[in-house]
């Protein structure tokens, strides 16, 4: 059976078993999304190569931790998102703001967007700008939440914050965001 025909199981069985070509399919199938997430975070084309490449090195070092828990895709994200995080912080001196001395209630409000904001107007690439253009930590909270699909207590686990210092960030970040957009 020819190895680009073979499951993801099969592939990671092959991988632990140090095929280099199980590792390369495995390297195709999953390197333009993995480039996305490490882009989003570490906001450079080279580098995010650069970090995606050496996410997927310690996944094939540590293949063997993998135990089918999750799906592989995400095992590898949560690898790529951690070494994208950790070089973000190394090279532009990312420092998480202490909010905790700032805390103030905050009343949970399901409405993202307000009513005067035309979301059909606005196209993704408008979307992505403004998200670009925030804060590093609102920009590294919200791409972690609307992007990556993580909630805020994982958020807090991968950026090393509190709980309460996430959610006051996350909503710092959507209303800068939400003005932003009523900018566009």
């Amino acid at each position: 059976m020819n190895i680009t025909n073979q499951n993801i199981e099969e592939l990671i069985t092959l991988c632990k078993q140090k095929n280099q070509k199980a590792q390369f399919e495995v390297y195709n199938r999953y390197c333009k999304a993995m480039y996305n997430v490490a882009y989003r975070i570490v906001k450079d084309e080279h580098y995010a190569q650069d970090v995606m490449q050496e996410a997927f090195l310690k996944a094939f070092t540590k293949i063997d931790d993998y135990k089918q828990e999750v799906a592989f895709g995400a095992w590898l994200k949560k690898i790529v998102i951690n070494y994208s995080i950790d070089f973000y912080k190394k090279n532009n001196k990312f420092q998480i703001e202490d909010l905790s001395k700032t805390l103030y209630k905050i009343e949970e409000n399901d409405s993202f967007f307000s009513e005067n904001l035309d979301l059909d107007s606005l196209k993704v690439k408008q979307v992505m700008e403004a998200i670009l253009s925030l804060k590093d930590n609102y920009r590294m909270v919200l791409t972690l939440f609307y992007i990556e699909g993580y909630d805020q207590e994982e958020i807090s686990e991968i950026l090393t914050i509190s709980y309460a210092n996430c959610r006051t960030t996350l909503n710092r970040a959507k209303n800068s965001l939400r003005k932003k957009l009523e900018e566009i």
